[in-house]
């Protein structure tokens, strides 16, 4: 089986991706949502895809500004759907504008959207995988399960011996705290 540590590194768009982000925790609620974002337009399609449109996806976005994309309305959803930079599905249109608003509710409830990956942390996948579903749309077990490894909170985005894992390691990923 190829893992993505054996496809990645040197490769102009999974390199980048594999040596600095993948696996390693994130912070910031925007990031998050980028990722959750990403995660959801990647199904059905390759994550090369996804990676080639992540700046179109960015500008057309807004740079993932959750209260930005919370506010969109039916104006921004039309241009979104004739915007040929990024996947132009309307169910996933649709999810992601959803969803930034439910990270706004999960933000002045919880006070961010980490704190709430937080408090229900450790989870195993399964249980993540009904959480996201109970609270979001478009989510199901590769795409939870994807963005959870991604941001660090489920192990297995990197074999052992791959040179970044150490790196993940000394991040302090949730998953480590578990």
């Amino acid at each position: 089986m190829t893992h993505y540590c054996d496809i990645a590194p040197g490769h102009p768009y999974h390199g980048p991706y594999h040596d600095a982000e993948y696996g390693f925790p994130v912070e910031d609620d925007e990031r998050l949502f980028e990722r959750l974002v990403l995660e959801i337009n990647q199904a059905g399609l390759s994550w090369l895809t996804v990676l080639k449109k992540r700046d179109a996806f960015r500008l057309a976005f807004e740079d993932f500004r959750i209260e930005r994309v919370a506010g969109f309305d039916d104006t921004d959803r039309e241009r979104l759907l004739n915007d040929a930079g990024i996947i132009r599905n309307r169910l996933k249109v649709e999810a992601v504008i959803h969803n930034a608003g439910v990270i706004q509710g999960l933000q002045r409830e919880h006070g961010s959207f980490r704190a709430w990956l937080d408090l229900h942390h450790p989870r195993s996948r399964a249980e993540w995988v009904k959480l996201f579903r109970r609270t979001f749309r478009f989510t199901g077990p590769e795409i939870v399960g994807e963005f959870l490894m991604s941001t660090g909170y489920l192990p297995g985005a990197h074999r052992d011996d791959c040179p970044v894992h150490r790196h993940i390691l000394a991040a302090g990923p949730a998953w480590q705290r578990a």
